[in-house]
């Protein structure tokens, strides 16, 4: 409930059983749209390696 205070027992409550991060694809090559396939780009032997291209734009 959104206007519940964080005592109350009405509220609901959220636990991500794993962190999962989705990339949006704003090139519009994928094709798995709207999710980000890395069709833009050449391949990477490790998904490491695809990551930092990624953040650090390698």
């Amino acid at each position: 409930m959104p206007d519940c205070p964080s005592g109350c027992p009405d509220g609901l409550s959220l636990t991500a059983r794993r962190e999962q991060r989705l990339l949006l694809c704003r090139c519009g090559q994928s094709t798995r749209l709207p999710w980000c396939d890395g069709s833009h780009s050449p391949p990477t032997p490790s998904l490491g390696q695809r990551w930092r291209r990624f953040w650090k734009g390698e």
